[in-house]
């Protein structure tokens, strides 16, 4: 059974585009089977797109788990001062989102594997929508290598639904140290805000 973590997705390729619409642009994008939400835009990154903040208009940001390029695009078309790392370990969806930052002039994405992220990049800001479903301890390994990276006073923005964890997610950040907040909540969907870790 195939996964949208999985490196190489097993399931035959059957593109099709889907439309995501915000308030302030409208971006067509092509997805696919066998990666994160193939078939539509995902709820849950739609809220997030609608109800974090602005990226900030410089910097190195991170979108975590790119899937096909929804955030990385619409993060990159808001910032385009900024660079916007768009990391997965699906080859399939990092094609995309190649393809679909071409396709919308978001010519500031670098789509990439996790370990091709320079080592001292640190980032503004992180958006997610984080892959709950690679179980709890590989999520906490994940989020906790991802957040420790973020600069001195930089944010993360992560969506995550109540059934699939939400708010025990909440206080495992902050017994991480990461001052963790919920900032909104519509249809059992989570707005996290996450502070970076305070330095000494």
């Amino acid at each position: 059974m195939s996964h949208y973590f999985d490196p190489e997705p097993s399931v035959p390729s059957q593109p099709r585009q889907v439309t995501l619409v915000l308030p302030d642009l409208t971006v067509e994008l092509t997805t696919d089977r066998g990666v994160f939400a193939g078939h539509a835009v995902d709820p849950g990154t739609r809220f997030l797109l609608l109800e974090a903040p602005p990226p900030p208009a410089r910097g190195e940001l991170l979108d975590l788990g790119c899937g096909y390029g929804p955030i990385a695009v619409t993060l990159a078309l808001r910032s385009p001062g900024a660079t916007v790392w768009a990391v997965d370990v699906n080859h399939r969806a990092l094609e995309l989102t190649t393809a679909n930052a071409r396709a919308g002039g978001a010519v500031n994405v670098r789509a990439c594997e996790p370990d091709a992220v320079p080592p001292d990049v640190r980032f503004a800001a992180i958006w997610a929508n984080p892959p709950v479903r690679i179980g709890k301890p590989a999520l906490q390994a994940l989020l906790s290598h991802w957040l420790g990276r973020l600069a001195p006073g930089g944010r993360a923005w992560l969506v995550v639904h109540k059934h699939l964890g939400a708010d025990s997610l909440l206080r495992w950040l902050g017994q991480e140290g990461f001052a963790t907040e919920r900032r909104r909540s519509r249809r059992g969907y989570r707005l996290l805000e996450v502070q970076a870790r305070a330095t000494a």
